[in-house]
């Protein structure tokens, strides 16, 4: 295994565990793909995604529990646990508490409201079948959050709240890290939210999260939401030089642009449903073409102040994929 080397941000490798379902790989390529990017000692980082119904794929905690296994140097984190509204906050906290024993300390939680019922019949019924009502899953994500820090500090803890109350509960085993960095991820389409409410959700970011992350957002509008994050986390007192801003970037790399755009939108059509991409979420979501274009584009974001693009390969050949990313594209940012 390589050493890490100092790299310009905290680069990640997003693993799909629902690709396996549409047989474009095992769980065993998954695993062999984030030795592969430990043993480079370019990624910082090893993330996947989660659902429960909505979006049917291999479990994301067992999922990470073998690759701490498989692993001893990247972190492993989560790209928007849609499922922590619906999970009940007492067992998941024993249960990241246990993946941060077996990890030896190297996870990152990344959580988010998931789907409302307005996203489509999939999550509707989702929620319907939790028994979780759609407008409930913010206050669900803050509440989730407040427990899960009570949970893993020390002694007992006692909560009273709108969702899940206890008293005197000593949770063992405690995590690894004090504290364990808890990420929120959030992307308001600016067309669809009013300006109060996107500046709600953004302070809420600030104010229970020590990180955020986002996708198909374009450069300056990154920017300027993590600018405005930071701005009220400082406000609320928060110590923000460690606070991150990680970005979800779908990659495809080809010398034949229009080729990679293809099987780019093919790959995400056949996972996300047809009609899902939008030429313009397309353009904004997807790092493609040539090595120097995608690294151009990664570049545009960590100048707009990300510290963690986490990097999904959408092609048939993502082993392909990741061998060009270690040998072509990594290396341009190296400090």
């Amino acid at each position: 295994m390589n050493e890490a080397v100092p790299m310009r941000a905290k680069f990640g490798l997003s693993l799909s565990t629902r690709a396996i379902l549409f047989d474009w790989g095992s769980l065993d390529d998954l695993l062999d793909m984030a030795e592969t990017a430990e043993d480079s000692g370019l990624f910082h980082g090893v993330w996947v995604g989660d659902n429960l119904l909505s979006k049917p794929r291999v479990e994301a905690l067992v999922t990470m529990s073998a690759m701490a296994v498989r692993t001893r140097r990247v972190k492993l984190g989560t790209v928007c646990l849609a499922s922590f509204p619906l999970r009940d906050p007492l067992l998941f906290a024993l249960q990241w508490a246990s993946l941060d024993v077996l990890s030896k300390g190297r996870t990152i939680l990344a959580v988010c409201n998931g789907g409302s019922r307005f996203d489509g019949p999939q999550f509707a019924h989702e929620l319907e079948v939790m028994g979780v009502k759609s407008a409930e899953r913010p206050a669900r994500v803050v509440e989730g959050i407040a427990i899960l820090r009570k949970l893993w500090g020390e002694g007992k803890a006692s909560h009273e709240g709108a969702f899940r109350s206890f008293a005197d509960v000593d949770l063992q085993p405690k995590p690894v890290q004090r504290p364990v960095p808890i990420h929120i991820a959030v992307n308001p389409k600016a067309d669809d939210v009013p300006e109060e409410a996107m500046d709600r959700i953004l302070r809420r970011v600030a104010a229970h999260a020590d990180g955020w992350q986002t996708d198909g957002t374009p450069v300056e509008t990154f920017r300027e939401r993590f600018d405005r994050i930071r701005t009220h986390a400082e406000a609320l007192g928060r110590d923000v030089s460690g606070f991150d801003g990680s970005l979800h970037m779908m990659v495809n790399i080809d010398e034949d642009r229009d080729r990679a755009f293809e099987e780019a939108t093919t790959f995400l059509g056949a996972y996300y449903g047809a009609g899902y991409i939008s030429r313009e979420h397309a353009e904004t979501w997807l790092a493609y073409g040539s090595p120097q274009a995608v690294i151009d584009k990664l570049a545009a974001y960590i100048e707009a102040g990300c510290t963690m693009p986490i990097m999904r390969f959408v092609s048939a050949r993502p082993r392909e994929q990741l061998r060009r990313c270690i040998e072509e594209v990594l290396p341009a940012f190296r400090e």
